[in-house]
């Protein structure tokens, strides 16, 4: 018999060594641990989730000539801007008030210190509010900057109190969105009625924003331009569009790498932001706003919100807006102990205190997984001392006496839920 080769040899080897590689490396994928595979669906999710984040050329100017000395003690080497979110993983790595997806937010009137609203929020009480927040888990809250407390008198500017608020919040690492508006005395009909002269309400967004500009990144063009109590007259938004369009350019020259969300729309603004659209208003903003109410004492409440969400989409969608989000400013339903008719709200008896507990469970487990959706406001972190002399005092998720109802613990569960799932970018500074 033959001898093989000693060429034919090294090519039988060669070709087993082959097969053992091909082998091992079959075997390696299937066998590989789980939590590598996990951990890169959640990394491609993270980026998919944060693309639209990233800025553009002149944002990142922008961003770079703000002032955010203040973030200088929370910064490490991996985390540029100190917002707890590794440069690798941040869509803004140098822009503090952007630290990704984070849907959990809250409407807080933690402006309210005047004699109509009880005197809400004095320094300690702030102090006391913040805290609850960062316990339930709040990213973001959401607040006015009252013309009527800024401008007083033409000219004439004020920012003590906000300059309180904004420092307090940036300290416990809480971002902001702000509200601008209402008309005050001097400068409109009623506090409802768009400005006489749009140029004296442009002027108090140029300031607000250039005082701001550093801390805050998010704001919000009045509330509810598309309700009556909001604004007067009603004109199919023609004139809120007007005035949207100038404060947005404004607003953009004061910060370009700041964001317009577009006021706040009731539950039927899906025909008010097809009026937007139809008033040329696609360019004025970056973020859609609306407000789906539903009563969840009434078989499909989230369906009739999940509708709400699908409609706005659709209308996005069709005027070439499909890079733009969705946040809810607004959501909720009141929470008291005994209801009755003196504490019934506009969708009839009010929800007990464990009830709106179960919605705000299911608020934030439906919502929170719509890609659409970027941010869910609850409304109201507090409840109020007969403000609105209604159920609707009763928003709170905790109570007048800053106890915790078991919404807050229903929320505070569900912050936890979700964003446990991002720990790998997120974390406190």
């Amino acid at each position: 018999m033959e001898r093989p080769s000693v060429l034919s040899c090294g090519i039988c080897l060669f070709s087993g060594l082959a097969s053992l590689i091909v082998l091992f490396a079959v075997f390696s994928f299937w066998t590989r641990p789980a939590y590598a595979t996990a951990t890169h669906t959640k990394i491609s999710e993270w980026n998919r989730r944060n693309a639209h984040l990233v800025p553009n050329e002149e944002e990142k100017r922008a961003i770079v000539a703000l002032n955010q000395d203040y973030s200088i003690p929370w910064r490490t080497a991996t985390d540029s801007d100190g917002d707890g979110v590794d440069d690798v993983y941040d869509p803004s790595p140098m822009d503090w008030r952007e630290n990704g997806y984070d849907p959990f937010a809250v409407l807080a009137f933690l402006s309210w210190y005047h004699d109509w609203n009880a005197y809400k929020y004095n320094c300690d009480a702030l102090k006391k509010v913040v805290d609850l927040m960062k316990d339930a888990g709040v990213g973001m809250v959401r607040f006015d900057f009252l013309w009527q407390d800024i401008e007083p008198r033409p000219g004439e500017w004020d920012f003590e109190k906000y300059d309180y608020i904004v420092n307090l919040l940036t300290e416990r690492q809480v971002r902001i969105l702000g509200i601008l508006g209402y008309s005050v005395s001097w400068a409109g009909k009623a506090w409802n009625y768009p400005p006489y002269d749009d140029e004296t309400f442009v002027r108090y967004v140029r300031q607000v924003i250039s005082r701001y500009k550093n801390k805050i990144k998010y704001w919000e063009i009045w509330n509810e331009p598309d309700s009556r109590t909001y604004w007067v007259p009603q004109d199919d938004m023609k004139r809120y569009t007007e005035l949207l369009k100038k404060v947005y350019e404004a607003a953009k020259a004061a910060d370009p790498s700041c964001k317009i969300v577009l006021g706040g729309m009731t539950n039927s603004g899906y025909y008010a932001i097809k009026n937007v659209y139809r008033n040329g208003g696609k360019d004025y903003f970056d973020v859609v706003n609306i407000h789906p109410f539903a009563n969840p004492l009434r078989a499909g409440a989230m369906t009739q919100v999940l509708a709400i969400c699908r409609n706005v989409r659709r209308e996005m969608d069709k005027n070439g807006d499909q890079d733009k989000k969705i946040w809810i400013t607004e959501i909720g339903a009141p929470g008291v102990e005994r209801p009755n008719k003196d504490n019934a709200w506009w969708e009839g008896i009010s929800p007990t205190e464990k009830q709106q507990a179960a919605w705000a469970g299911d608020v934030y487990e439906r919502l929170t997984g719509l890609d659409d959706v970027e941010k869910v406001f609850w409304a109201f972190f507090r409840d109020n001392l007969g403000h609105f002399k209604s159920g609707v005092d009763f928003f709170g998720l905790v109570r007048w006496d800053f106890t915790p109802k078991p919404s807050f613990y229903a929320y505070k569960k569900c912050s936890h839920a979700v964003m446990d799932r991002w720990r790998l970018f997120k974390g406190e500074p």
